[in-house]
């Protein structure tokens, strides 16, 4: 499928598509200095008209300078034009400095660009309290609009750019039909370690064309980023730093999409599937990672039941070491169940990983241990929790523990 691919399904995936994709964007990256490798660590999405803007931020008490900058610049006309984007740096608790630099790098692209400030967001990601190399940054801010372009190059130097210990990029793009016209939304991210789900805990770039409303936007983001994003966790840290920003260009050509439109539900669904497959592939590239677990909470209370259930087992150290260990341990997974703080029946809990039932109605069955550990063997491991008390459901990915993410974490400055 190419740009203009749609099938008759609510959404189709676009295999070759980027945050480029939707009409009207353009994105770039290179490296300014700020790794001490020559990866890229500078780049930029561009949009050529002011884009209908919304974002989601970290919950952590203590918030880098680049939120209070891309919330101000938002909270103006709720629009953006540009997000400027630095890895290498976390520009975390840097004070006064900090917040000056930030600053600076939205002007210094605002400037270079032709546009007002306020139509610029920043957002960076890597080492904590340590000053910007402010010299490097605006250097790198100089020559990045050559570098933009509206093709497969540019979304690749960009997603390249805001990686830190990441193994590979994240990105997603579908198309939708709104109003018979074809609606593009794309999304890139970044995300290995410090990632628990208290929003946002990650970078995460979202695109689209489509013509929207900006308080529609900012609920369906906070909607779907409560299902998505907020449902994952590689190590129970939750980062200073990490949004997530959405822009809409609104050049598609359809009528303006809210809650009331016909086509909102094939839009939301789409737009959840982008966050879906960003948040999966954050979770599956958890620093030193090699598996990628699943977990499905049914017949809970309510939903937030089920949330916070599936989370729990998820997040659990026990439950993500035996995954890695190929160790059927489902009693690491109960303990995670009993201790989320959720009213649970102790009578009533079913429990299977992948199609091996290992506990029904609060008691051991007798499985076959061999068919467990090929199973856990696998890329990816599903848990499947179920509660026998009501409707509620909910799923979670995550990671399993390994060597590798100490090794990573002990040295991450060095």
């Amino acid at each position: 499928m190419g740009k203009n691919a749609v099938e008759e399904l609510p959404y189709a995936i676009v295999p070759d598509g980027s945050v480029t994709t939707p009409a009207g964007f353009r994105a770039g990256g290179l490296h300014c200095g700020l790794k001490k490798t020559t990866r890229f660590d500078l780049g930029a999405i561009v949009c050529e008209v002011p884009a209908t803007a919304a974002a989601v931020y970290t919950t952590n008490v203590f918030q880098a300078a680049p939120l209070q900058v891309t919330r101000e610049s938002i909270a103006q006309e709720g629009k953006l034009q540009a997000v400027l984007v630095n890895s290498g740096n976390a520009n975390a608790c840097t004070g006064k400095q900090g917040e000056e630099d930030a600053y600076r790098m939205r002007s210094a692209l605002a400037q270079r660009l032709g546009i007002a400030e306020h139509y610029v967001a920043v957002a960076s990601t890597g080492v904590i309290g340590e000053l910007l190399k402010m010299d490097r940054v605006l250097a790198g801010v100089e020559s990045l609009p050559a570098k933009l372009t509206d093709q497969d190059s540019g979304a690749e130097d960009f997603c390249q750019a805001i990686l830190t210990t990441d193994l590979v990029k994240k990105e997603c793009c579908v198309q939708v039909r709104v109003d018979g016209n074809i609606v593009t939304i794309a999304g890139a991210a970044k995300g290995s370690g410090m990632i628990h789900p208290n929003m946002a805990t990650m970078l995460a770039f979202m695109t689209t064309d489509a013509e929207i409303e900006r308080e529609p936007l900012q609920r369906l983001l906070g909607q779907t980023t409560d299902v998505t994003f907020n449902m994952i966790t590689v190590d129970g840290d939750t980062s200073t730093n990490d949004m997530l920003v959405a822009m809409a260009s609104g050049l598609a050509g359809n009528n303006k999409l809210h809650e009331g439109h016909p086509d909102w539900p094939a839009f939301a669904a789409a737009f959840r599937r982008v966050c879906e497959h960003l948040a999966q592939a954050i979770a599956r590239d958890g620093e030193g990672a090699t598996k990628l677990i699943e977990v499905n909470v049914s017949g809970a209370e309510t939903e937030e039941g089920a949330r916070a259930i599936a989370k729990t087992v998820i997040g659990s150290s026990l439950v993500k070491s035996a995954v890695f260990g190929a160790d059927a341990n489902w009693g690491r997974i109960i303990a995670a169940v009993g201790r989320s703080g959720v009213p649970v029946d102790p009578e009533t809990v079913d429990i299977r990983i992948g199609d091996i039932v290992m506990l029904e109605q609060s008691r051991p069955i007798p499985f076959d241990e061999e068919a467990a550990l090929e199973y856990l063997k696998g890329q990816t491991v599903v848990i499947h929790v179920d509660l026998h008390m009501g409707q509620g459901e909910a799923t979670a990915w995550g990671c399993d523990l390994t060597y590798d993410y100490v090794r990573i974490n002990a040295a991450y400055r060095t």
